[in-house]
């Protein structure tokens, strides 16, 4: 996307004739932006190198990523300069093929990209693992998110009901983007051999967000994470086609309070990745066996049938507030793999 193609606005512009004209040109996801002048995209872009070297091409229709292209979106979602390197690595990391964007932007699906920032930089940022991090009430949670979402689509050129053919839809395509907290489990990225303290951020394609809460009067750990398990084997048998699960990938967002107990009782994540596997793959044979009989269909095969491709595809994320709700965000069925990367700067020195 050239330059000529990202426009901007005279300081003092009605922000509300601003979001029509933006809209109308194909920019922006319906809600209100901040105006992109030229002083505010020169701000987000003050001291980065290279900022119109291209990074990749974005589909569904291609067109180039640039750190200037980003960071325009990045104006229109609210975000601060120093925002803006965390947006850019999660934009690069969607682009690589396991990702599937193409899959995801054009699908009659509702995925969404969903955002885990990891690593000191949340709290340099002021981003939030706390309550709500993936709700309302934190501005760099939020933003990141939306800038991501905002760039993805538009630089791509994933317009609804012309490329973007999701049937439905559902809000976490506006944004999807939390903090991973320090402890106690190691992050994601030290365990995908980032490092420890990294700076990092992972991209997966969420195919629907799902409560999970503990078996009521929990104190054991499978207690604690069978509700989980049936919510995975759930996601699977509502795809219509539960063989799917077993290609993809399962996201587990556990609050400190319960992975404290689970740790308390000598659970890592490698366990608790084992028996979200385990008990939620023997859950989506037993279900759908019944389902299948019920159906008159006995022949069909349910031995195989799994929540995921394996026990390393269940990722487990500590983040949240107070109390042991859990959320369950299951990878599009259609084929996404999840991507860790780390936030790399934009500015020399």
């Amino acid at each position: 996307m050239s330059l000529s193609e990202l426009p901007l606005v005279e300081a003092g512009t009605d922000p509300a004739s601003v979001l029509g004209d933006l809209l109308a040109a194909g920019h922006g996801d319906g809600l209100p932006v901040v105006p992109p002048t030229a002083p505010r995209l020169a701000v987000m872009l003050d001291g980065v190198a290279a900022p119109d070297e291209e990074l990749g091409l974005v589909p569904p229709l291609f067109g180039p990523l640039t750190v200037r292209s980003v960071a325009w979106y990045a104006v229109l979602a609210g975000c601060r300069p120093g925002e803006l390197p965390v947006v850019v690595a999660a934009c690069r990391a969607a682009l690589q093929e396991r990702f599937n964007l193409l899959g995801l932007s054009t699908t009659t699906g509702a995925p969404a990209v969903a955002v885990l920032v990891h690593g000191p930089v949340t709290r340099r940022l002021g981003m939030t693992s706390g309550s709500g991090g993936l709700g309302t009430g934190n501005r760099a949670n939020a933003c990141i998110g939306r800038a991501v979402s905002m760039a993805l689509a538009g630089i791509g050129g994933a317009t609804a009901g012309v490329t973007d053919m999701a049937t439905i839809g559902q809000p976490a395509k506006y944004t999807c983007c939390t903090a991973e907290a320090a402890r106690p489990l190691p992050s994601l990225a030290q365990r995908r051999g980032l490092g420890v303290d990294v700076d990092a951020v992972t991209v997966s394609g969420v195919g629907s967000v799902v409560e999970t809460l503990p078996g009521e009067g929990y104190r054991e750990p499978p207690s604690v994470l069978g509700p989980a398990a049936a919510a995975m084997a759930g996601v699977a048998l509502a795809s219509g086609d539960p063989q799917r699960a077993g290609l993809g990938e399962q996201f587990l967002l556990l609050p400190p309070e319960p992975a404290e107990l689970l740790a308390v009782h000598g659970w890592g994540y490698e366990r608790i990745a084992e028996f979200l596997f385990e008990q939620g793959s023997a859950l989506l044979r037993g279900s759908a066996s019944a389902l299948a009989f019920r159906a008159g269909l006995p022949g069909y095969a349910t031995a195989g049938l799994q929540v995921a491709g394996s026990a390393a595809d269940v990722h487990v994320v500590v983040t949240g507030g107070a109390g042991v709700k859990m959320l369950l965000l299951p990878t599009w069925p259609g084929g996404s793999r999840s991507v860790t990367v780390p936030v790399r700067a934009l500015r020399p020195g």
